[in-house]
């Protein structure tokens, strides 16, 4: 009698195991194969996120295999977002990008802006690749290449609104 208590005991507590456990789990790259026409296909459209294949981009030679690096920046006047700067990397280049994108909440009214950009380097306190933009309603923004992998950066942007004394400004966070 005492071994069924123990049988049903055990094959109820094995049974309640079974139920709890999920019947299956997925995992990335478990998935069918993408087909071809599923394949995600990179656009020269410029984005907020920064794309290094926007024609702006490839305009300052920007390499292909640029990513973010760090986290990103806002350029506020008050409590109004203005810009975003962000840092990027390209292992196959080996340098540096300054990315900045003007928010069109800001864009759509303003009068035309002046822009500067460049990578900041905490190791000699200077900044590479600047570059300046007058007068312009441009959304998309990159620097050139700046040969600054083995130093400590960070993108730093400014944005003077058409009529402002003052410029606005914000750096991404330091990458070392």
């Amino acid at each position: 009698m005492r071994s069924t208590r123990y049988s049903k005991g055990a094959l109820v507590a094995a049974t309640t195991a079974l139920v709890l456990l999920p019947a299956g789990a997925a995992y990335a790259g478990s998935g069918p194969a993408t087909g071809p026409s599923q394949k995600l296909t990179r656009t020269s459209a410029p984005s907020p996120e920064g794309n290094p294949a926007s024609k702006l981009a490839k305009a300052s030679g920007v390499c292909d295999d640029a990513v973010q690096i760090g986290e990103r920046a806002l350029i506020k006047r008050g409590s109004e977002t203005l810009a975003s700067v962000k840092q990027f990397y390209s292992k196959k280049c080996d340098e540096n990008y300054a990315y900045l994108w003007v928010w069109e909440s800001f864009r759509k009214t303003a009068e035309p802006y002046d822009v500067t950009l460049g990578v900041y380097s905490y190791d000699d306190d200077s900044v590479h690749a600047t570059k300046a933009w007058k007068a312009t309603k441009q959304q998309e923004f990159w620097t050139e290449g700046a040969n600054t992998v083995e130093a400590c950066t960070s993108a730093v942007g400014s944005l003077r609104p058409a009529g402002s004394p003052q410029a606005y400004q914000a750096f991404s966070q330091k990458r070392c």
